[in-house]
Formats: structure tokens, sequence, C-alpha cells
């Protein structure tokens, strides 16, 4: 039996209605959490839900990670409290009260077309709403309405971080939705991070001619072979490297030839060896320690061969 609005009640889960679930972005890891939590020591704290007096419903307001892992945990009821507020008041408390995490620009985006779509308010009403200027709320909607839907979605699923698709989807989108839609499937595959991400374009913008499947790295790293997988070509070494074409001979150097220092004066006292050249590090992997390009399936150049954390003073010398 239902309590009064206001109060809480167990409901069926095709009692609750999930209009707004697109508005929330999933986190996988804070999920398993919450499973480990909920498993344990059940539901502590209620979903919040609005009266629907048209439909024996209720919409989902708050609680869209609480009512998945219940789900997943075959429970057969959910435990709701009842706002009695309008729509559009409930999802701006909502959001005023969720002040433990920092929204994505994407995610305000969200809410803010839904209640210029759904709600009709218009840009000054809504900067009043948000304590924010026309031109702010502007700009959120214009993220919405140049990403494409596909990029969004993936977000949502928590497959794509929302910073990733601001910093290197949506400019590309805002020129080709096509690219945008290719260098999308790229990273979904290679499991990449914002700053992974950043260094793939800015290689693959350097020649937009080539494919972003297979996007050169930036500062000579990975690059296309004939095969068309990254890495595949000659290895590309930086100037100063240690070793291959375009490295500086150590012998040119007078001072580097020896391994001993001169002696001072005629008695030979201070002779000994010397501290030797010093080694210059190798190329460091432009996608930096833990991401190998080989373990997301795209073979690394050999030059690739110093990763962040090893020793960069070289080998130590000796006669």
């Amino acid at each position: 039996m239902a309590d009064p609005p206001g109060g809480v009640m167990d409901l069926e889960f095709h009692q609750i209605d999930l209009r707004y679930e697109h508005l929330r972005k999933q986190d996988a890891a804070k999920e398993r959490a919450l499973l480990a939590s909920l498993d344990m020591l059940g539901q502590a704290c209620p979903v919040v839900v609005l009266a629907q007096e048209a439909a024996a419903s209720f919409i989902l307001v708050d609680g869209y990670k609480r009512l998945r892992v219940l789900k997943r945990l075959h429970r057969d009821t959910v435990r709701a409290t009842v706002w009695d507020l309008e729509e559009a008041e409930a999802l701006l408390l909502e959001r005023m009260l969720r002040t433990s995490r920092s929204e994505s620009q994407l995610e305000q985006g969200w809410l803010l077309c839904e209640l210029r779509h759904r709600f009709g308010l218009t840009l000054e009403e809504l900067g009043d709403r948000f304590e924010r200027t026309p031109s702010w709320v502007s700009r959120r909607l214009g993220l919405v309405r140049d990403l494409p839907e596909a990029i969004q979605e993936e977000v949502r699923r928590g497959r794509l971080a929302a910073h990733t698709a601001m910093k290197v989807l949506l400019p590309l989108a805002r020129a080709n939705r096509a690219d945008a839609l290719r260098f999308l499937e790229v990273l979904l595959r290679a499991a990449c991070s914002t700053r992974e991400a950043v260094a793939l374009q800015a290689g693959w913008l350097k020649d937009p001619g080539r494919s972003p499947v297979v996007p050169p790295g930036p500062g000579g790293g990975p690059g296309p072979g004939p095969d068309g997988k990254i890495g595949a070509g000659p290895a590309v070494r930086r100037p100063g490297g240690s070793g291959g074409p375009g490295a500086p001979s150590r012998g040119t150097d007078p001072k580097r030839r020896s391994g001993r220092a001169p002696a001072r004066g005629g008695s030979g006292r201070g002779a000994g060896p010397a501290s030797g050249p010093v080694g210059r590090p190798g190329p460091v992997h432009p996608f930096g320690e833990g991401a190998d390009p080989c373990s997301i399936g795209i073979n690394g150049p050999p030059s690739c061969s110093l990763r962040r954390g090893a020793n960069p003073s070289g080998p130590s010398p000796g006669p």
C-alpha cells in the first residue's frame, strides 16, 4: 500500500518511469561499489519519485544508479520517497542537492535541453534558475546540438569520458561529423585516456589525409606502416636520441673520446677514470608509462624503448 505523497513506499520496477535516465552518465566503478554495499546492507537511502495523477506510475527523479543495481541483485521492489513538486522544480532541486560531485558541461547541457524543450523555459528563465547568464545557457545548449548523438550515448554508458568528448570529439564534429564518428570508433577500440586521445588527434590533424584509424603519433611517435598499423613503419628517433640514424656521434666530441681524464701535472697524481659520457635518454613513448600501444593491439615503434621512470643517466662507462 502506497503512503501519501511525501512518505516512503515500496514500488515495483514496472511502476517507475525512467524518462530522465538520459540525463545521467554511468560510472561502472561506482556501481560496483554500490552493488557490494546494497548486497550486504540493503537499500538504506530511498530513491526520489514524483507521482503522476493521470497514470499509476511514478517519475524517477533521483536514484537511477540504485535502481540499476537493485535490478542486478534481482530485487522485486525499491524503496522510494515522493516529492510533491512540479517536474521542472524537482529536476532543479535534485541538481542543487547533488553537491558531492562536479557536473560535466555535457550533463549541464542535457538538463538545460530537457527543461527548454519539455517545459518551454526561455534562455533568460534558465539563466535565472541556474544563476547564470543567457549566454552561458546558450553555449551549453550548443554543446548538445553540435555533438553527435552517438557520441553522447557512449558518454551516458560510461564508455567515453565526458571531458574527452568535449576536448577531442566536439571540435572534430563541428568541422566534420563523419570524421568525429570515425575517430570515436578508434577511441573506443583503443580505450584511450583523454591525454592519449589528444595526442592521437594532434598527430592526425598534422596529416588529415590519413585515415583516423591509423593516426600518426605526435613528435615522431608511432606512424602507420605499409600494412596500415601504427608503428609498422621504420622507427623514427628524435634528435639527440641514442642510436639510429640522425643520432649524434659520441666520437665527434674530443672531450668524450677517452674514458679517462687527463693527468694533472707530471706526477700522475689525480689520474683515474673519469665519469665518462653522460648517456642521453632515448625517445619517450608519446602515450607515457602504462599505455603501451601493444597492450591495445597497436604495435609501437622499436624506438620507444625507454619508459618514464627509467634511469635517465644512461649506462656507466668503463674501460
